[in-house]
């Protein structure tokens, strides 16, 4: 099944300094979840500082645990506003 995610930076209490140490560490999880086939595709917002995330995976609970490897989600810099489930859309299907 597949899943969106929409993070933002919590930049109401972090400056980009203090992102800065961390982005090697979240770029090479975020690589490490894409080489296991868990993470389709990545964007950055831009409507503000933060990413969406497709997801492959069983359940939501299974997206949770992978987002909580990121090291800016550990560090609560990071916040998951949603995750949300995504279905086919019908009209490409055949016409009944």
């Amino acid at each position: 099944m597949q899943f969106f995610a929409l993070l933002r930076r919590n930049t109401e209490k972090f400056t980009d300094a203090d992102f800065t140490p961390l982005l090697p560490s979240e770029a090479e999880q975020r690589r490490a979840l894409y080489a296991q086939g868990v993470v389709r595709q990545i964007w950055n917002r831009g409507d503000m500082p933060g990413s969406g995330l497709m997801f492959e995976a069983e359940s939501e609970t299974a997206i949770r645990q992978h987002l909580a490897t990121l090291p800016l989600v550990k560090a609560d810099m990071m916040d998951v506003v949603a995750v949300v489930p995504l279905s086919p859309y019908p009209g490409f299907g055949p016409r009944a």
